[in-house]
């Protein structure tokens, strides 16, 4: 916010003074947090740190030891600088004693050899620091409105984090109390580089406070939790904890821990990456940098996905706590979860599996777990997600243990594949005249006495007494069914046609 000694002496009135910088130079970047003009030897009483002073000499102590008090008692009270008009006290240089009382206190000491007026100085440097303490006024209240408008859109931390890294300039990473990252943003650098060993590297990072930079490793941390619940940490990496940057990141920390009252949603990152996985919203690259970041390692891993009705998210996660197993677990709508098991070996997979069923069905009964081909790839995992999907929603009935694609059988084909048009006009050509009578002809419903007939293997008699009716009513019904159809009833593979339909029909009305 405030002009430093250097940029000061940069200025058209301070030029115009001729100046010559003569002890001191290491100190030039300090801040001038104001210009102060004075001829008492004594000025140091009145100052309180940050006053670039200007003087023409005259008030000065004449004795080496009042100078060397003098110049002292500035650098003392944090006076960033001394500037002396030449021509009234001194002609042409200052006093040794200044000079190298200047230099061994690295206080920036400046001769100005043409005369100007100091009110000139005093303007232009009060002018540049008003316009730098409204320009981050008006920082301070973009930021404030950035991530007010974030928190009414109910914005993700993914959203937050990426807002405050493009506000800052710099990488930012939130990460919850086990030094997992849970969303980042490099700001245009490299993100393996960023997450690199991240947990040992965020172990080391240690701020004083609940905001805090760690000048060694270059952060700025503050802490993330509202209510007395702390469950992270914000991380901006900056050279130096300036207030805008603080202003920021407590602004986004603040944002992110309404975001979590509001929908406290452990499982989030993980959830993100399932779904990016399943939808293409993240380049497959990306969802395995951060699933390593999250702990759970994609890259050489054998994958598997499996998808739990009801959506029990949670059971899944404790589970494969119990068997220390690693994966990503995440609801994916409001009837399953899904999971993507990471594996070291192939062979663990028929174990691992059983034993996951088994405690998931011991906490719900009726619980369906249905898994996808493994793979060997994070490329490859989104097929063994969306298989392990389309066998959860082909099981019609409660099923112990892990279902694969081979145990669904024919009906659970027929679901998968309801969506196809190609089987829906299958359906419309082999029963649509027999679907158009029942419409018109409520009462009869032979499309039932059809289904008796077929699951009865084609025994009349037993489809008879299974549909309620005489023989004689079945047979008359029947022979309207072969009339209606122009179908053979007797012919195995018109009925086995017939029965394929009647599956797919099913599978259409669920």
């Amino acid at each position: 916010m405030f002009p430093t000694v250097r940029e000061v002496l940069a200025l058209e009135p301070v030029r115009n003074g001729a100046p010559r910088i003569v002890a001191g130079e290491g100190g030039l970047d300090q801040s001038v947090r104001w210009v102060h003009s004075s001829e008492v030897p004594d000025i140091a009483t009145l100052l309180r740190g940050g006053e670039l002073v200007l003087t023409t000499g005259i008030g000065l102590p004449p004795d080496d030891a009042g100078l060397r008090r003098y110049i002292a008692d500035l650098a003392e009270v944090g006076a960033c600088g001394l500037a002396v008009e030449m021509g009234r006290r001194y002609a042409r240089q200052l006093p040794a004693v200044m000079v190298r009382t200047a230099d061994e206190l690295g206080f920036p000491l400046v001769e100005l050899h043409r005369g100007t007026p100091f009110v000139a100085i005093t303007e232009a440097v009060h002018s540049m620091i008003i316009d730098a303490q409204l320009a981050e006024l008006r920082a301070t209240e973009e930021i404030h409105q950035r991530f007010t408008d974030l928190s009414v859109e109910g914005a993700g931390p993914a959203e937050v984090v990426a807002q405050a890294a493009t506000l800052a300039g710099a990488p930012v990473v939130l990460e919850n109390l086990s030094r997992q990252v849970l969303a980042y943003d490099a700001a245009g650098g490299s993100a393996q580089l960023l997450l690199a060993s991240w947990e040992a590297h965020s172990r080391a990072i240690r701020p004083a406070g609940r905001t805090g930079h760690d000048a060694e490793s270059g952060w700025l941390v503050t802490v993330v939790g509202a209510r007395g619940q702390d469950w992270g940490r914000l991380l901006m990496r900056v050279p130096s904890a300036e207030a805008r940057h603080v202003i920021l990141i407590e602004r986004a920390a603040s944002t992110l821990a309404l975001g979590r009252l509001i929908d406290p949603d452990p499982e989030g990152p993980h959830r993100t990456l399932l779904n990016a996985l399943l939808n293409h919203t993240i380049p497959v690259e990306e969802v395995a940098l951060r699933a390593r970041a999250l702990g759970v390692p994609l890259d050489r891993r054998h994958l598997v996905g499996l998808v739990i009705r009801p959506a029990l998210a949670t059971e899944a996660e404790r589970a494969l706590s119990e068997l220390s197993v690693k994966g990503l677990v995440g609801t994916l709508d409001a009837a399953s979860a899904g999971v993507l098991l990471a594996l070291r070996d192939r062979a663990d997979e028929p174990e691992v599996l059983r034993q996951f069923a088994e405690r998931l069905q011991r906490a719900h009964a009726a619980a369906v777990v249905a898994a996808g081909e493994g793979v060997g790839s994070p490329r490859e995992a989104r097929r063994s997600l969306v298989e392990a999907a389309q066998v959860a929603e082909a099981v019609r009935h409660p099923v112990t243990g892990v279902v694969r694609l081979t145990d669904v059988g024919l009906a659970g084909l027929l679901h998968m594949l309801r969506d196809e048009p190609r089987l829906q006009t299958f359906v419309e050509r082999e029963l649509g005249p027999l679907l158009a009578y029942d419409a018109r002809h409520p009462r009869e419903q032979l499309l039932d006495v059809l289904r008796a007939y077929l699951e009865c293997g084609r025994n009349k008699s037993a489809a008879a007494e299974h549909s309620h009716l005489s023989r004689p009513a079945f047979y008359e019904r029947l022979a309207k069914i072969r009339k209606i159809l122009g179908a053979d009833l007797d012919a195995v593979p018109v009925c086995l046609s017939l029965h394929v339909a009647l599956l797919a029909l099913d599978a259409l009305r669920s």
